[in-house]
């Protein structure tokens, strides 16, 4: 009687090597992963303005959110540093009688500037019924030297933090500069009404008024326009930086100039006389 031989060929162990799905998976494994480390620390960091290559480990720690520096802050960032300044409600909330008397006497100083009841024909911004926490947040920013004007500075320094909310509470109490009526039929600008969200910029009104005003936001209406055009052009390049998480920079560095000459034109309208 003849013995027949199996002449069928077995596969190999399901995790050995010589099995050719382990092998597809283990080399499809590392392809991914070797991938994914070009991109996450190689690529992408790269893609950052501030990226600077400082070997493997430092790309690790950025990866991972491990803070650069432990410890106290440093002069190098302190230098970075955008705004001290925490805003709260109640730097929001109008001084009393007493606070706008001793305020007018501190604003005496300002007057060059800043005209006799806080409105101006020059390019200094008009200060007339500011919203109290922007002046109070300005000031203090100035006093620290994170938003930059020799003038300012040395003025804001020899202000106590009593003074700064009496100057503030009386140019609140002032009747604002309120632009006239847009005639013809004439609309706002898109970027004041409704934004850009395909450019992720907010609507200007969202912020400084007409829809809402956000804490710490400005009141902008008849603002000098090249007031406005340099403090667009200076966020705009980083030259004034004292905006919390970059708000203003990130929506002035994209617009056009025309853009920025129609916004400033739009908010520095005023009544003919």
């Amino acid at each position: 009687m003849e013995e027949r031989v199996d002449e069928t060929v077995s596969e190999p162990p399901l995790y050995s090597w010589k099995n050719r799905w382990m092998r597809t998976s283990v080399l499809s494994l590392v392809a991914m992963t070797v991938a994914s480390l070009l991109i996450g620390f190689v690529w992408l960091p790269s893609e950052h303005g501030d990226f600077s290559a400082e070997g493997i480990w430092a790309s690790i720690c950025r990866a991972a959110g491990v803070p650069k520096r432990w410890g106290p802050v440093d002069q190098v960032a302190a230098a970075s540093r955008t705004t001290a300044v925490v805003l709260n409600r109640s730097m929001a909330e109008h001084g009393s009688d007493q606070a706008v008397g001793l305020g007018a006497t501190v604003a005496l100083q300002c007057t060059i500037c800043h005209g006799v009841r806080g409105l101006t024909s020059s390019d200094a911004p008009n200060l007339a019924g500011q919203y109290p926490e922007v002046i109070i947040k300005q000031l203090d920013d100035y006093r620290r030297g994170d938003r930059v004007n020799s003038v300012m500075r040395a003025y804001a320094q020899g202000l106590t933090p009593t003074q700064v909310h009496d100057v503030a509470a009386y140019y609140a109490y002032l009747p604002r500069a309120v632009n006239p009526a847009l005639e013809g039929g004439t609309a706002a600008p898109k970027l004041v009404q409704v934004g850009d969200a395909m450019r992720n910029i907010a609507s200007c009104a969202s912020c400084h008024g007409g829809r809402a005003n956000k804490l710490g936001a400005p009141w902008l209406e008849a603002m000098p326009k090249e007031y406005l055009l340099a403090q667009l052009t200076a966020f705009a390049t980083g030259a004034r930086h004292n905006d919390s998480h970059g708000q203003m920079r990130n929506m002035a560095r994209r617009l056009t100039s025309a853009e920025t000459e129609d916004l400033a034109t739009f908010y520095a309208r005023r009544p003919t006389e």
